[in-house]
């Protein structure tokens, strides 16, 4: 059995990247941690009414899943970049260092999103072997609308090098991130059910199986 830690910078972003592979990880007996960095704030303008529906969605997400551990970091969304690099490294530090996980999943440096790479950045400074012993393998996932749209010419783009079949998991995953109503929208919009199926059949064609998810594997230990 493995501890799998899956980052997210915002909830949704697990469940785009790698619910398929959250689920199967569950299925084969692995403990499951869940670490969201960000959060909408009453201080940073949210009204009452969206912040009890998506503590609502995050709540009924992680039983869905069936997360053994959730932590929310509580950094406000979209403002990563106001705060100290060292602050967030020691936020992640402490969950890392608490439950020592094998597997760490995490968002793709070069999402157009400013949060996933600060995430990223963060995350990464917390998988030195002589400060974190337990951590074996490191994959970064990618995000509908954050990954695809990414097309800063210095990055090479996503190139995936793991390829994960999520046949049996598919219609489970696509059940989970409709609990995120806010966050989906008709297609041709990127989070919407039609964009998600597309991408993991595009992904399953590569490897052979009808869905799949794919990571760009970072550190392997063996």
């Amino acid at each position: 059995m493995s501890k799998i830690l899956v980052v997210a910078p915002h909830p949704d972003d697990e469940t785009l990247g790698c619910g398929g592979t959250i689920l199967k990880h569950k299925s084969q007996g692995d403990e499951i941690v869940w670490l969201i960095v960000t959060d909408i704030l009453e201080t940073e303008g949210f009204i009452a009414e969206k912040i009890t529906n998506r503590n609502h969605e995050i709540e009924i997400v992680a039983g869905l899943y069936g997360y053994d551990e959730v932590y929310r970091l509580s950094f406000p969304t979209t403002k990563l970049d106001v705060f100290p690099l060292g602050q967030i490294i020691e936020s992640i530090s402490t969950v890392i260092r608490k439950e020592n996980p094998d597997i760490i999943y995490l968002p793709y440096r070069g999402d157009v999103h400013s949060d996933h790479k600060i995430v990223f950045d963060a995350v990464i400074s917390c998988t030195k072997w002589f400060r974190y012993s337990s951590v074996k393998r490191v994959l970064c996932y990618e995000t509908l609308s954050e990954t695809d749209f990414g097309i800063n010419p210095d990055y090479n783009g996503f190139r995936p090098n793991v390829f994960v079949n999520i046949s049996d998991f598919m219609e489970k995953k696509i059940d989970i991130i409709k609990v995120y109503k806010s966050e989906m929208g008709d297609f041709p919009f990127p989070r919407s059910e039609q964009s998600i199926r597309a991408l993991a059949m595009m992904r399953g064609s590569a490897c052979g199986c009808n869905f799949a998810e794919t990571f760009m594997l970072l550190k392997e230990i063996l």
